[in-house]
């Protein structure tokens, strides 16, 4: 039998799987590790993304300077050409990812090279390896009422002791 005229194709795709996803981003980003990724911010080398909910913020608290900006709008975000961009990820050259344990940051990252941010990387290990490396923690600020991901990043100087 033969095809209609009116049937779309389907391409054939080959199934990697989230490990072989992970791992083509990876091969694409500069991962960091946490006390790296503390100190390239204190330096202002880099600005720290923490792409966590609200909810995940609020109940383990922030990285101090770190820029919220939910997984789920990130990209538009973080497009220069988007009419929903972040001002204040325009002109950064160096974006760091943070989520809790490190795998969506990877896929986040690689999606913000495919965007042109050349040097995005992320956070070994996320939030979690962020605790345990003994680094600064903050109490998360209320939102501000703007957008999602389009607040200022939060002060270096609320932290947790």
């Amino acid at each position: 039998m033969g095809r209609s005229s009116d049937h779309v194709a389907v391409a054939e795709v080959e199934t990697r799987g989230v490990d072989g996803l992970l791992a083509i981003a990876r091969e694409r980003i500069e991962r960091v590790e946490p006390e790296e990724a503390w100190a390239a911010a204190a330096t202002g080398a880099a600005l720290i993304v923490d792409l966590r909910s609200s909810d995940e913020r609020r109940r383990h608290g922030i990285v101090p300077g770190s820029l919220h900006v939910p997984r789920s709008v990130l990209e538009w975000r973080a497009d220069p050409a988007s009419e929903w961009r972040s001002p204040h990820l325009e002109g950064r050259e160096r974006l760091l990812l943070l989520c809790a344990e490190g795998f969506s940051s990877s896929l986040a990252a690689a999606s913000l090279v495919d965007l042109g941010h050349a040097r995005a990387g992320d956070i070994v290990g996320g939030f979690v390896a962020w605790l345990d490396a003994g680094l600064p923690v903050a109490a998360a600020t209320e939102s501000d009422g703007s957008l999602p991901g389009m607040g200022a990043p939060a002060p270096r100087s609320d932290i947790i002791d």
